[in-house]
């Protein structure tokens, strides 16, 4: 009979906040509770209170977890062409919006009601906004208030079309909407206003 692993407080913790990220990839926020991550993981809710302080403290936890998890896997490869580097990272954005869309959407639709979702909505958004600027060959896009103006803009539409897709693709192929998605921003930076304005 194999032995147990005994796992320490912190790899303990890591392996609940792992099961509760893809529990959180099926439920919305409100269906993810300290109950079902008990039940699922076979420990007493006494035992995450313990590891996560209360369910604020535990949902907190999760959405961090799954925001820095999309940051991670939709990061473009560092250096290369603009803009096969964009439709890189935009695959992997719809792949992981595909793959984690209910826990998604309820970050998404939590956070204009909630601080602390907003806050890691608004730090993972800047992260994914802002390593267009950053790369070993010195960005994708010029870095000028101008354009740094339209990603966010071109942002907050990439998300829109990614999860209205979801909805109802309404007979927009995967590929058309990474097509939109790819080459919507160097149009958008293309444009006189952004080439002659600072």
């Amino acid at each position: 009979m194999a032995s147990r692993i005994r796992l320490s407080p912190a790899e303990r913790r890591e392996q609940l906040l792992d099961l509760g990220v893809r529990l959180f990839a099926r439920r919305s926020l409100d269906e993810l509770s300290v109950d079902v991550l008990a039940q699922e993981a076979g420990i007493s809710r006494g035992l995450l209170y313990h590891y996560f302080g209360d369910k604020l403290g535990f949902r907190e936890a999760v959405v961090r977890r799954a925001a820095a998890d999309l940051v991670a896997q939709t990061a473009p490869p560092p250096s290369g062409d603009p803009q096969q580097r964009l439709l890189h990272s935009m695959a992997a954005y719809l792949a992981y919006v595909e793959a984690n869309y209910e826990g998604y959407l309820s970050l998404v639709r939590g956070a204009a009601g909630d601080p602390v979702l907003r806050e890691v909505y608004d730090e993972a958004r800047a992260a994914l906004t802002d390593r267009i600027f950053e790369s070993d060959d010195a960005g994708m896009l010029p870095d000028t208030p101008v354009v740094r103006l339209l990603v966010k803009g071109w942002a907050a539409m990439a998300e829109e079309l990614v999860l209205s897709w979801m909805a109802d693709p309404a007979g927009v192929t995967r590929e058309q909407l990474l097509d939109l998605l790819g080459n919507s921003l160097p149009a958008l930076v293309a444009s006189p206003a952004a080439a002659t304005v600072g």
